[in-house]
């Protein structure tokens, strides 16, 4: 899932007049009636929702918002600069001043819901902002602005290429403002890396070895080669628009972004050249309290960094275990489990072959899993979803330093399905055993499910729809791939629950890991040789992994963190209801959108409440 664009993923928003030909809304809200305490409350969120869209136009192009009074969106970006931070946190400290004088104990209780929620927010985000001048701190933890998956470079190509629409002259002008924008982008991320470098806040050598390759993939190309170009040459040309589009492209590119670019470039060399191999955000500037507020925002717990690593451990043990003994029981016996894994990783069987043929396969195969799960979803959900879900591959110029996979959802006007990424770099990093429970992690009955379920909800604020509490939707996501197993999808398919089994022991050994790097100073060779004996994943996805988590402190934490609490609410339910527990009716949770986690587990209390009543 693309946890970056849910920067500006907050707020509330009455009932939405949407383009896109559509009978209905996708995604509507209720509102609340007139001249209530409840409508206080919403019309705040409202007004913190479209705020967020204006501060980050990119966002609201992905819901397909920048239409009507807000067209202008289309034709701006972000503002990445220094002062933007600022702004951010003098924002979030009006909005709390204007939540905590609402009086709370007058809402009804599904407002009460989105009071604690938006303040749980606001909070975490005032602590991120005001506590950290570096990096991106707030509603995530990313310590350096530039990196092998943070930045604009990282992000504008590919927003641009896949969520920017190219159908008519206006759009194409569009198009076009944006890529002006994008050389101003650069500039701005440039400046305030510099700025952090002052404080002595550098990204690991290898982060930057990674990222100066992926600008150098960028660049490396004439302007006209570039996705930056060719997307919309080939888009201009769809749509009957003439070639001066591309041409004018080009020189945009060549003139302006090149040169902002190689600035970059130089910028990133010259930061290698000071760069150090320590992993962890131990070595920054408050860094011990920069790591703990890093967990405790992606695990919406007060957990700390020990006590997560206590736990990953104890849970490595007890999931390899399992693990052992089904390979046991097909004939895989003797030795470590994490050898044993990284033989069937090697079997020929397993892998798809790592050409362009090999890939259209394996992505042919991942539509295929979403489509057999489909008609099993109903016995365990009441609610059906109307968006759909598409995969696609990882950009290659981005793909060193791009997670393994993610999620990007749905835009509100119906005009593209939500987008499952994969890391195509090598076919070899996903042996076909494995793959099944990646698909129902992304897809269905994972993020996509979850995550459509709110959108559609005419009960739930675009607060919740939205709100980028990451334990919540990836604790869900892993517990979707358990559930799968549930609903039959791996009869006759022992090493297909291997691979199940694998998943959750690559997200238990994460917390291993992250701990380990940030706040036992671990250094990468050790994370990595740990990650590969244990989950026996192939050495160079296992590399982009580790790599990953030195530059998103905490946020690999949230994974394991909200699947032991879904499963352990879950459990907790079924033993208080017996035989009044109803699994379908238990994850209509999911329509009132992510919480934090000490929150959900609020909500189920009262939800079992009301079933014993």
């Amino acid at each position: 899932m693309d946890r970056r664009t849910f920067i500006a993923s907050l707020g509330a928003a009455g009932a939405l007049g949407l383009a896109g030909g559509l009978s209905a809304p996708l995604y509507a809200h209720q509102a609340a009636p007139a001249g209530t305490v409840d409508a206080a409350l919403a019309g705040l969120l409202d007004r913190m929702f479209w705020g967020f869209m204006e501060d980050s136009p990119e966002f609201a192009t992905s819901l397909g918002l920048d239409t009507g009074p807000r067209a202008a969106l289309k034709s701006r970006l972000s503002d990445y600069s220094p002062a933007a931070q600022a702004e951010q946190l003098g924002k979030f400290r009006g909005y709390k001043a204007e939540l905590v004088a609402i009086d709370r104990a007058r809402l009804s209780a599904a407002s009460t819901l989105h009071y604690d929620t938006v303040g749980y927010l606001i909070d975490s985000a005032v602590e991120g902002l005001a506590g950290f001048p570096y990096g991106n701190n707030g509603i995530g933890y990313s310590p350096y602005v530039i990196s092998q998956q943070d930045g604009a470079y990282q992000a504008i190509p590919d927003f641009l290429d896949q969520q920017h629409g190219v159908t008519n002259a206006a759009e194409a002008d569009a198009y076009l403002a944006r890529l002006e924008a994008f050389a101003t982008a650069l500039d701005q991320n440039s400046e305030k890396q510099r700025q952090d470098a002052e404080r002595g806040v550098i990204a690991p050598d290898f982060a930057l070895a990674t990222t100066r390759d992926q600008l150098h993939a960028l660049r490396g190309v004439p302007a006209a080669g570039t996705i930056l170009v060719s997307s919309i040459a080939r888009r201009a040309r769809e749509a009957n628009l003439g070639e001066d589009y591309a041409r004018r492209a080009e020189a945009i590119v060549s003139e302006r972004v090149f040169p902002a670019l190689d600035r970059q470039i130089a910028q990133v060399e010259a930061l290698h050249a000071r760069a150090t191999d320590e992993a962890g955000v131990w070595k920054l500037p408050q860094g011990g309290d920069y790591y703990a507020a890093a967990v405790r925002n992606a695990t919406t717990t007060t957990m700390t960094p020990q006590e997560v690593h206590d736990l990953g451990l104890a849970q490595v043990a007890e999931i390899g275990a399992r693990i052992g003994e089904l390979l046991d029981a097909q004939g895989m016996a003797g030795g470590e489990v994490g050898a044993r894994l990284t033989a069937l990783n090697s079997d020929p069987a397993q892998l798809y072959p790592n050409t362009d043929a090999g890939r259209e396969e394996l992505l042919a195969d991942l539509n295929r899993q979403i489509e057999a799960i489909d008609p099993l979803l109903p016995r365990a959900f009441a609610t059906e979803i109307r968006a759909d879900v598409r995969v696609v591959r990882v950009p290659e110029f981005i793909q060193d330093g791009a997670p393994n996979g993610y999620y990007n959802m749905a835009p509100f006007d119906g005009s593209r399905p939500a987008l499952y990424y994969i890391n195509l770099k090598d076919t070899h990093d996903w042996p076909k055993y494995g793959l099944p429970s990646l698909t129902y992690h992304e897809a269905m009955p994972g993020h996509h499910l979850q995550i459509s379920l709110a959108q559609e909800s005419a009960d739930t604020p675009m607060l919740l729809k939205l709100s980028p509490f990451g334990a919540y939707t990836e604790g869900w996501a892993l517990y979707a791939e358990t559930l799968a197993d549930e609903l039959g999808v791996y009869e006759g398919n022992p090493l297909g629950r291997v691979g199940m089994l694998q998943s959750l022991l690559f997200r238990a050994v994460r917390l291993v890991v992250d701990t380990g790097i940030h706040h036992k100073r671990w250094t990468r060779a050790q994370a990595t040789d740990y990650m590969v004996g244990t989950t026996g994943f192939p050495e160079p996805r296992t590399q982009r992994e580790i790599d990953r988590y030195c530059v998103a402190p905490g946020q690999a934490c949230s994974y394991k963190i909200g699947h032991t609490v879904w499963t352990r609410l879950r459990s907790e339910a079924e033993a208080a209801l017996g035989d009044r527990f109803d699994l379908r009716q238990f994850h209509q949770i999911l329509l009132k959108g992510a919480l934090p986690l000490t929150i959900l587990e609020q909500e189920i209390d009262r939800w079992v409440a009301a079933q014993r009543a």
